[in-house]
């Protein structure tokens, strides 16, 4: 697929598609018109490495673990995992869990409101 269709299908733009090809997350071939050509697994990548991005992991740390996401689960893939890439996630994970506590208290906050509001309401 060309990567407008490629952006569309991910939620991106074109910009951001040549952004991770420029930064190694992504690859492409050229056609016979020398326009990029993506495939259907890059359309997965790309879906992954935004919501990797939108739960505030840089580039940076998602090039590192992009060995890893090829098979999160079974088989883990090692090759190309470094010590500084552990550290990384393991910092990574420790930033996300402190993100997710602060969003239930604020969840668990605005239910308690919601609460008073329909018994006073009521």
């Amino acid at each position: 697929m060309r990567i407008g269709q490629l952006a569309a299908q991910a939620g991106a733009s074109p910009r951001q598609v040549r952004f991770y090809e420029a930064k190694g997350l992504i690859t492409s071939t050229r056609g016979p018109n020398n326009y990029r050509e993506y495939s259907e697994t890059t359309l997965g990548r790309v879906r992954q490495i935004r919501e990797l991005l939108n739960a505030g992991l840089s580039t940076q740390a998602i090039r590192g673990i992009l060995p890893c996401l090829e098979s999160p689960r079974a088989p883990i893939v090692f090759e190309g995992v470094t010590a500084e890439t552990v550290t990384a996630l393991e910092q990574e994970r420790d930033r996300l869990t402190e993100r997710i506590d602060v969003l239930a208290r604020n969840r668990d906050a605005i239910a308690d409101y919601l609460t008073e509001l329909r018994q006073h309401a009521a």
